[in-house]
């Protein structure tokens, strides 16, 4: 669980390594680990319960949808903005869960989460300042990119909470599948497919976000799930966002004030704290 969330939190630099559209990142990371994960599958002979799919066919279909083009917002982001105030301000999609997980499913909001809520809100408030909206009209860009990711990354946990004959590796499985059909399309219309331009740097990159940020990573997650309690995993599933702000401060030289820093714990914190109280509650 601690390498998966080491390997998801490194994943910008490669990112920015890639001399090529976000569409074309997206559609190529969803392809390579569409195969590293069918190996997988096959190595440990778990099968696609075929049958029983007909129900969440189309659930399925607009999750890895949402996936995909997930994906290629917050790689768009990383190109307006910091990687830390992306990745911050995308750590907003699990208070979204918490304020539209009521509406859909019937659940009273307790003055826990909506006290989360707020806390979260003010430090994405933070993160943004207001100064920064007539002075730095990139950075507003990247984080507003940002955060229409965690809506979607939001759609993606919401419609999966519906999909309930599939899960684990497979259900990503099947939404890579669907992401890789989506994007197909999307990038023949806006891109065209080719990644001939690219570098031996950016050709590297590119499999390895595939491999191993994408593949791999999401194998060994869902892998590490099972043993772990759902504490546990809301825990150190806070890796990814610090590691991430890590290599934006040390490795890329990109800088974040005290303001944007605090704001940003604000959210981890509020979004922990929550999950922390959710699971308490299923328990």
């Amino acid at each position: 669980m601690v390498l998966s969330m080491l390997i998801f939190g490194s994943i910008a630099p490669f990112v920015k390594n890639i001399s090529a559209t976000s569409g074309q990142i997206a559609f190529y990371r969803a392809l390579i680990a569409l195969i590293v994960i069918g190996c997988f599958l096959a190595l440990t002979k778990e099968k696609i319960p075929i049958k029983e799919l007909k129900r969440d066919i189309i659930l399925l279909f607009l999750s890895g949808a949402a996936l995909g083009f997930n994906w290629i917002f917050l790689f768009e982001a990383y190109k307006y903005t910091s990687v830390s105030l992306a990745t911050l301000s995308y750590y907003f999609a699990p208070v979204i869960v918490v304020m539209i997980s009521p509406f859909l499913f019937k659940e009273n909001l307790k003055a826990s989460s909506l006290i989360c809520f707020l806390v979260a809100t003010a430090g994405l408030v933070m993160i943004i300042g207001i100064s920064n909206i007539s002075n730095d009209e990139g950075t507003i860009t990247g984080i507003l990119l940002a955060l229409a990711a965690a809506f979607l990354y939001a759609t993606v946990v919401i419609l999966n909470k519906f999909i309930k004959r599939v899960d684990g590796i497979k259900r990503t499985f099947l939404q890579f599948l669907s992401a890789t059909f989506v994007l197909f399309p999307y990038i023949l219309l806006t891109d065209k497919i080719s990644i001939l331009g690219l570098d031996k740097i950016g050709i590297i990159s590119l499999i390895t976000i595939g491999v191993m940020h994408s593949g791999i990573a999401y194998c060994m997650y869902f892998s590490s799930i099972k043993g772990l309690r759902g504490t546990q995993v809301a825990l150190l599933s806070y890796i990814d966002p610090l590691v991430a702000v890590i290599i934006s401060f040390v490795f890329l030289n990109e800088k974040i004030s005290a303001l944007q820093a605090i704001g940003g714990l604000m959210i981890l914190f509020a979004t922990f704290i929550n999950e922390k109280i959710a699971n308490k509650n299923r328990a």
